[in-house]
């Protein structure tokens, strides 16, 4: 294979899966009269609550509110300390500076990228309220760990599992260890319902949450039987998800196994067939870990790689139109956090220099597979 012509299809780095029962599912919401937040929700809800074996399950509008109404739910505010990595978006992060609290970062592990234990509890101190673990790429961190370590200290566990819908370490599925967590079903998400977000965790904690996620009414309006027959019990926001977004949602979370393995078959023939290009490091999987391959991360060593990091990106989309992602700019490198490290950070620092995402999603044919596995070897001068 030789560089693509310029009449060549664009291959982009994530592209949603919908199918005619997502179409067929919206369709029917259109037509039943309800379209904000009501049964299709709480469907959702429900789907997800079982599957996971939570308490309580909130369908929001996005998975940054789901992190600001986590906190609020579990009371973190001005004069908290909140551990979490730099390695991440800066949803998190931003939430917390909304409600007040100050995010600590911690470095992460060399082998996942996702915050490391041991990093975390030197870093905690008396202001300490709670730990936010963000699966990175969807391996999940060490549930275990963080689960005794939040005990240990009376710690709130915050898991944001963005990236992982269907991944597990140790026997535990991430989202059902922690206090709370928080799912994502933004566009180029493992599923998607174009926008939004779902809170799940300690039933008290949810049903909080939920309060305050819908203005602070005491009643759900689908189930009222006059409009105005509600409290107002709390100051709340509004961040609950459509019924025509949660219509999208319950058909894509049916497919999520099938997604989820489809996308582990891309990262195998990856990781295969690109084992042993000088200076590209593959991503690890633990023993005992059931990947959600959101990301499929490759890391690459300027000093032993023909190419830096960048250079790849730019000859992959300019010589072969085949786009790529990074994950992440650490937050404490962004404009609004600068000076905030109280500590070194090499690892995160580091990962985030070298770091490219490939193409990795279920929409993708073998064909397109194999396009981005010969454009790499091409790049390091391994096939002709």
């Amino acid at each position: 294979m030789t560089p693509q012509t310029p009449e060549a299809e664009q291959l982009p780095w994530n592209r949603p899966s919908l199918g005619e029962e997502e179409i067929t599912e919206v369709i029917d919401t259109l037509r039943s009269g309800w379209l904000t937040h009501g049964p299709k929700a709480t469907r959702f809800e429900s789907a997800v609550r079982d599957e996971l074996g939570v308490q309580d399950a909130f369908a929001v509008s996005s998975c940054t509110a789901a992190l600001h109404l986590a906190l609020l739910a579990a009371g973190i505010g001005a004069g908290d300390d909140v551990i979490t990595p730099s390695l991440t978006f800066c949803a998190a992060p931003n939430a917390l500076r909304q409600v007040g609290a100050r995010p600590v970062f911690a470095d992460v592990e060399p082998a996942t990228y996702n915050l490391c234990p041991e990093q975390a509890e030197a870093a905690i101190t008396s202001a300490t309220k709670a730990i936010v673990v963000m699966h990175y790429a969807g391996h999940p961190c060490d549930l275990v760990a963080f689960r005794d370590l939040a005990d240990r200290y009376g710690l709130v566990l915050i898991e944001d599992a963005a990236h992982a819908l269907l991944a597990r370490r140790d026997g535990l599925r991430a989202g059902s260890v922690g206090d709370l967590a928080t799912f994502s079903f933004y566009a180029n998400k493992v599923i998607t319902t174009g926008e939004g977000g779902m809170l799940i965790g300690r039933r008290s904690l949810v049903d909080r949450a939920r309060l305050l996620g819908r203005h602070g009414i005491d009643a759900p309006v689908w189930q009222r039987r006059r409009s105005a027959d509600y409290e107002v019990t709390v100051p709340g926001l509004k961040y609950v998800m459509s019924d025509l977004a949660a219509a999208v949602g319950v058909r894509q979370w049916s497919k999520l196994a099938a997604f989820t393995a489809r996308r582990a078959q891309i990262a195998a023939a990856y990781t295969s067939a690109l084992a042993g290009l000088p200076g590209l490091a593959t991503p690890q999987v633990l023993p005992g870990v059931e990947h959600g391959w959101f990301l499929y991360a490759v890391f690459i060593d300027p000093e032993q790689a023909p190419l830096t990091r960048d250079q790849m990106a730019d000859r992959l989309h300019t010589e072969y139109k085949i786009a790529t992602s990074q994950h992440f700019r650490p937050v404490h490198t962004l404009q609004v956090y600068a000076g905030s490290a109280d500590r070194p950070l090499p690892v995160t620092e580091t990962a985030a220099a070298r770091q490219l995402s490939l193409p990795c999603y279920p929409a993708m044919t073998d064909q397109q597979v194999e396009r981005v596995i010969t454009a790499v070897h091409e790049l390091w001068g391994k096939r002709s």
